[in-house]
């Protein structure tokens, strides 16, 4: 009796384990860059059961993880008579679509041939130029696998890291020689009913090869510098020591503490054109850390202004922009402008928030040379100088409008066009006459004059350009009996 109670509940215990969903830190979700490439035994010698209990394992092993480009990338290898690439590291960058793919895997029965199988995989974790960590999961009963130890070692002196999960059936002394160093966080026996225990602990091993522990420079100035690193701690469980100094001790060293839930730091008032050395901390009553550091360079120091544009050209103004603002470094902008060669000069004097102002009272059709110079709270002057050029006076587009009587009932209607490119002109004639009269015809744009026939004495005949977004303004003339008139 007491050996069943016993049982009962070391039977109610691991169901309880194997139900509970593990607590995942918040920092697993972006802690970690790495291939991991699922070397699962499809084969005939493995059940239909194993198979499917090996599937959800992994599902629920990998769920925590980030996956894409710059975080955890996973391919699945399937081993049967010939090896199945179901999915490479380049086709899922999110847990939806990883988890699907999971899920509508079939197994392939046939042989174990894991040896060809391995020269797959070889090719897939070695045969990439990203420099990131590297692992082979091998999910496997261990049944006959064949000759992998030649193999698996050339996948180890490339630096791809293996670890194993096998079935107790497994031959687990050529399992021992398959795996990296160390065996006890690599290499794992259990029954398949029970292999939901060992996840924590794998997930744990994983995260040790492929977590992210780099210090990297994020965006660079001549005088300052974004660093970024993986989180490793949270706001409750410590915080970051960093320091940095010049590689030359030109400046005295910088310490700082940072909340444990940060992820970057801006480095301000550096100097252009030096090398600097940083290192990151991370500080936790919890366990122990490696201290993260980089060297890098900031970049030439850079004057405002840099760049000068010229816009809103007319025949009297011109409207001239720089950059970039520097509102901490810069004191004023001049503006000077003349007309070449030998123009007079103008000075404008502006504010060191203002990148912009517009010259007016400029003559048309002239070329100018403008200068934009700063002065720099150091006391140093940077210039530069652009030539602009004002546009022609623009003359109406119709002029001169004439109305000529020709015969009794029949007047003459000429004008001049100053403008190219138009689309032709509307011509319109209203009598203001006891029976009010409205007559309009287009002519196009090659015409010049053109003969209006029993026009009522008093009659306004006006000419208007069209262009291609519609009709300008045009001019307009009464005609009288035996009087021309002009307009």
């Amino acid at each position: 009796m007491n050996v069943f109670l016993l049982r009962g509940v070391l039977l109610c215990a691991m169901l309880q384990r194997s139900n509970m969903q593990i607590a995942v830190p918040a920092t697993v979700l972006n802690c970690c860059e790495g291939h991991i490439l699922l070397l699962l035994d499809s084969s005939g010698s493995i059940a239909n059961y194993e198979f499917s209990r090996l599937l959800h394992f992994v599902t629920e092993l990998l769920r925590p993880f980030s996956l894409g480009r710059g975080h955890v990338r996973v391919g699945l290898l399937q081993v049967g008579t010939n090896p199945n690439l179901e999915f490479g590291l380049d086709v899922h960058s999110n847990q939806e679509g990883l988890q699907k793919a999971l899920r509508s895997v079939s197994q392939l029965q046939g042989d174990t041939n894991t040896e060809a199988a391995l020269r797959v995989a070889q090719q897939l974790l070695t045969e990439t130029d990203e420099n990131v960590p590297k692992i082979l999961l091998w999910l496997t009963d261990g049944v006959q696998p064949g000759d992998v130890d030649k193999p698996m070692s050339e996948l180890k002196a490339q630096g791809v890291s293996v670890l194993a999960v096998s079935t107790v059936h497994g031959n687990y002394q050529v399992l021992q020689r398959a795996v990296t160093p160390p065996l006890e966080s690599h290499l794992y026996s259990v029954d398949i009913d029970n292999v939901d225990i060992i996840t924590e602990d794998l997930r744990e091993a994983i995260i040790k090869i492929i977590r992210a522990e780099r210090l990297r420079v994020g965006r660079l100035t001549s005088h300052s510098a974004v660093l970024q690193w993986r989180p490793v701690l949270s706001a409750d469980n410590g915080h970051y020591e960093l320091s940095y100094e010049s590689r030359w001790k030109t400046d005295t060293e910088t310490r700082r503490i940072l909340p444990g839930d940060s992820s970057w730091v801006e480095l301000t008032k550096l100097q252009p054109e030096t090398t600097y050395t940083a290192a990151l901390r991370p500080e936790s009553n919890q366990r122990l850390f490696n201290t993260l550091s980089v060297n890098f360079t900031t970049l030439p120091d850079v004057l405002s202004p840099t760049v000068i544009s010229v816009s809103d050209s007319g025949p009297r103004q011109i409207r001239v922009s720089w950059g970039p603002l520097q509102l901490a470094r810069v004191q004023r902008y001049t503006v000077e402008y003349g007309a070449i060669p030998s123009g007079h000069v103008h000075t404008v004097t502006l504010p060191n928030q203002q990148n912009s102002t517009l010259l007016i009272g400029l003559e048309p059709g002239t070329l100018y040379l403008v200068t934009v110079s700063a002065l720099h709270v150091n006391g140093k002057e940077r210039a530069m100088s652009v030539r602009a050029c004002t546009q022609e006076a623009a003359l109406p587009a119709l002029a001169d409008l004439e109305l000529t009587t020709v015969e009794r009932q029949e007047v003459k209607v000429t004008w001049k066009a100053h403008q190219e490119g138009l689309k032709g002109y509307w011509l319109s004639s209203h009598s203001s006459s006891s029976k009010p009269f409205i007559a309009s015809a287009y002519l196009p744009p090659t015409s010049r004059s053109t003969r209006l026939t029993r026009l009522a004495p008093s009659s306004r005949v006006c000419v208007s350009p069209v262009y291609g977004w519609g009709r300008g303004d045009g001019l307009c003339c009464t005609a009288e009996r035996h009087t021309r008139w002009l307009s």
